[in-house]
């Protein structure tokens, strides 16, 4: 008998040294979530931002060295309603100056500003102190605000600005993601209680799951000194971490029960779950590494910050079900079953004997009319991925931020009086100290070339807003724009700039460099960026994820279904997303306003998520199917034994994953729930249309063809199909 397979060796040692086991476990996860958090994250910088024409704007501005400018609020004083009173106004005003004027943090009040229209008064408050942390100190600034309000009720007066409105955002968004935590683990646990019919068996998972998230939070921390770490990176190794987690210890804790079912001690039960269950979770685990691992190739702080948190998320989980998971199995034996839920428990069991018939009627038709079912459910799901044809990317602006705060309010007040505090064009300008007054007096008369043009908005009195490096090597011109960040009206404004506008007024000066940034900019250059990559990630990803389906199975038309079937469900994904969130009648549904556009960075990420989460149930699916075909039964036997034998768990599996990514859909921004809908719509798809009927009709078709492979790649000996010699056992994926 050959070396037994390094998971079935790990697990025997595990389930034989169970407290050895336990112990490591919790001290390697204490020292990764500790140390993690003592050596502190480093965030991303401009440079490590740097996309396109606005990137290259940004590193010109960085390298700039300018003075940090401190953080300004706003009083606004508008009418409730009707016209407003100068007089009262000039009042409010003069008392909301006096106030602030005597609070902890503000370094000074400026003089009123009354917008051109008349409609309303600025007053512009400068706070003392760091202004990366003024948010944190703005909360006196509001009450004092909120007194002069209460003073003067006919007039609307309110405190709006950079750090009131990322003080709301902050606790608006604290909450969206306190509420996912919050609803994820109950709605995991209820699932997993209703699949196993017991409580213990039904919080290993989740145990298990939200430690691993502890460790590679930890341990990303520590990564982000190579790979800098951007905002979402949490949220993502939550996300992630709670699908894999549970998902590779639900497979590996139901094939430790069936064995036992079988009468096999507990150390046999656990050694057999690791040989087939164990193998099949390595296997996926390093599906979903390489599909993570392809983002790194974008070129993009962002997504190599999402791939790190992915990579460590999957590698810890699947760790964890190698090592401590059978510890525990073996340590509670009988146990992991109690304490039951009497009714559940009961169905639990009846489910576990019944030969599935429910399923089988469901895979009757691909069965027995594979090739019109494959047709008809292929053109089905093209049909659904159809939309994607016309996906628009666009980042969400800060018109896109949910208006259910007062913060938000006040901004479109404050944006529609006064334009130039909307959305801005940046024009960062490098060129030799001796050219500083040409580039100076070029850029004031760029900006004064807007005047009249209805795509920019009418300078303030004050003049154009330049500022110049101490060193005058790098000059900086702000221009406004009257109209949102995604609007076309924008879009327009930007090309005007960059190809008409800078070009007149700064090619002439000697040595001058100059890159156009702001909210508009980024869009257009972040939504080229991802067209340009997502064919090589794609490319890198398909490639690998061949040959480790290839390898794995021993057979090249498996590995190329594969990859056929999990792209079919990736873009039927994409066109449900632009169907829903391009277009308005699912506003009201999911509580969102329409972009009119699918979020950046979201198609990339979808892809490499979806391809690597898919891979979980295929690969156990196929597995079962394999097993079938090796003990010699039929192809149309063996894929329906295979699809039902791994019906329960894969079911269960895919329920969890669809139930905590639709929590994602109900947060506030737009980018989550996009997300959560794309993820959870792909999964469902991938777990129903795609596992019950295109796969069993695909491969029924195939017959023996499934299992072609080059001589060099076939299985030898006992892992060969039909081999006499031994019986493989259920889940039992390839060769090890």
């Amino acid at each position: 008998m050959g070396k037994r397979p390094v998971t079935v060796r790990m697990a025997r040692w595990s389930a034989e040294h169970p407290w050895r086991a336990i112990a490591l476990w919790v001290i390697f996860v204490a020292v990764c979530f500790v140390g993690g958090n003592a050596a502190g994250t480093v965030e991303a910088t401009a440079q490590d931002d740097a996309i396109g024409e606005a990137g290259e704007a940004y590193v010109m501005i960085e390298n700039g060295k300018f003075a940090d400018e401190p953080a300004v609020d706003n009083v606004l004083i508008t009418s409730l309603s009707g016209k407003l009173d100068p007089s009262a106004a000039a009042k409010a005003a003069s008392d909301a100056a006096a106030k602030l004027g005597t609070v902890t943090g503000v370094a000074s009040v400026g003089e009123p500003i009354p917008a051109r229209d008349g409609s309303a008064l600025l007053v512009p408050i400068t706070m003392a102190g760091d202004p990366d942390t003024a948010s944190d100190r703005v909360e006196p600034l509001r009450a004092a605000t909120a007194s002069v309000q209460a003073a003067h009720p006919d007039l609307r007066i309110e405190e709006v600005g950079g750090p009131s409105i990322n003080k709301a955002l902050d606790d608006t968004l604290g909450k969206d993601f306190q509420k996912a935590e919050i609803l994820s683990l109950p709605v995991t646990l209820a699932i997993l209680i209703i699949a196993f019919g017991a409580l213990i068996a039904a919080g290993i998972p989740v145990l298990l799951a939200l430690m691993s998230v502890a460790a590679a939070m930890g341990l990303s921390t520590l990564a982000s000194h190579l790979v800098p770490m951007g905002d979402a990176t949490s949220s993502v190794i939550l996300l992630i971490g709670l699908a894999v987690g549970v998902d590779y210890s639900l497979f590996y804790v139901r094939r430790e029960r069936e064995e036992r079912a079988k009468g096999r001690g507990h150390v046999d039960a656990v050694e057999i779950a690791a040989e087939t269950s164990g193998h099949a979770v390595v296997v996926s685990g390093t599906a979903v590494i390489i599909a993570m691992a392809g983002l790194f190739l974008a070129g993009d702080s962002t997504f190599s910050s999402l791939a790190t948190g992915s990579i460590l998320v999957v590698a810890v989980a699947v760790i964890g079900s190698l090592t401590v998971l059978p510890a525990i199995l073996a340590k509670l034996g009988r146990w992991v079953d109690r304490p039951r839920v009497p009714l559940l428990w009961r169905l639990t069991a009846r489910r576990s004997g019944e030969p599935g018939r429910a399923w089988r009627k469901i895979l009757s038709p691909a069965l027995k009319k594979p090739a019109v079912t494959l047709l008809v459910s292929v053109l089905a799901l093209l049909a659904l991925a159809a939309p994607a044809i016309g996906m628009k990317l666009r980042f969400p602006g800060i018109e896109d931020l949910p208006r259910t705060t007062p913060a938000m309010q006040a901004y479109d007040r404050l944006a529609a009086a006064y334009p130039s505090n909307g959305t801005n064009h940046i024009v960062a300008v490098t060129a030799p100290a001796s050219e500083a007054g040409a580039v100076k007096a070029a850029l004031a008369s760029l900006a004064r070339s807007t005047e009249g043009n209805r795509l920019f908005a009418p300078l303030e009195t004050t003049g154009p807003d330049i500022d110049q490096s101490a060193s005058k090597t790098v000059t900086v011109l702000n221009l406004a724009t009257p109209f949102a960040t995604r609007s076309d009206e924008a879009t327009d404004s930007l090309h005007e700039l960059r190809l008409r506008l800078a070009p007149a007024a700064l090619d002439g000066i000697p040595g001058v460099k100059y890159a156009i940034a702001g909210g508009v900019a980024e869009n257009e250059d972040y939504a080229a960026h991802i067209w340009k990559t997502l064919p090589i990630v794609a490319g890198f990803v398909l490639i690998l994820t061949f040959l480790v389906m290839a390898w794995t199975f021993r057979s090249v038309v498996v590995a190329l279904t594969s990859i056929g079937l999990n792209l079919l469900s990736a873009a039927a994904a994409y066109g449900l997303l632009v169907l829903v969130f391009q277009n308005t009648w699912a506003e009201g549904l999911l509580g969102f306003t329409s972009t009119g556009a699918i979020v950046s960075w979201l198609p990339l990420f979808l892809f490499v998520v979806l391809f690597g989460l898919s891979m979980d149930y295929h690969v156990f699916v196929v597995s079962r199917i394999r097993e079938a075909v090796g003990r010699g039964v039929p192809t149309r036997e063996a894929v329906a034994d295979g699809i039902v034998g791994s019906a329960g768990v894969v079911s269960s599996a895919a329920i969890v994953m669809v139930a905590v990514f639709s929590i994602f859909a109900t947060l506030s921004t737009i980018d989550m729930k996009q997300l959560g809908v794309g993820l959870a719509a792909a999964i469902l798809l991938d777990a129903t249309i795609i596992r019950a009927v295109v796969l069993p009709s695909l491969m029924t078709l195939l017959g023996p063809a499934n299992w072609w492979a080059p001589r060099f790649m076939r299985p030898r000996g006992r892992h060969a199909l039909n081999s006499p010699e031994r019986e493989p056992e259920p889940e039992l994926v390839g060769t090890h």
